[in-house]
């Protein structure tokens, strides 16, 4: 035989909600017991108690739908920016200033100015 028994991981997180579970029905009692003390009928404490816990869940819900919201809100933001580019061609530049643009000398204070088709210089 082992000298020591060696609990699992599991067994041991399975003992402790077990003891979170016991705390929580102790306090739920103690809450019942008290209501009663002060002049409640015990069914009108159970119910009372019983809608405290719904509202709790209720609370619970909701902040857990917009934490989730803001989650799935910020990991699409992230993958619209993984998946934007970032050197898009500008749509303005036609003609002559396209062709200047890749030029490896290109400087945008020289050619600021569109040409226009009405003063062609034929």
């Amino acid at each position: 035989m082992k000298p020591a028994v060696h609990t699992t991981f599991a067994e041991r997180i399975g003992r402790t909600l077990g003891r979170v579970w016991r705390g929580f029905v102790r306090l739920d009692r103690k809450a019942h017991g008290r209501l009663v003390a002060l002049g409640w009928a015990p069914g009108m404490a159970g119910a009372a108690l019983l809608v405290l816990k719904l509202v709790l869940l209720g609370v619970l819900v909701y902040t857990a739908f917009w934490l989730a919201l803001l989650l799935a809100f910020v990991a699409f933001a992230a993958w619209t920016a993984r998946n934007s580019e970032g050197d898009e061609t500008e749509e303005w530049a036609i003609g002559e200033q396209a062709e200047h643009k890749h030029n490896p000398g290109y400087d945008p204070i020289l050619y600021n100015d569109a040409p226009d088709p009405r003063f062609d210089k034929d």
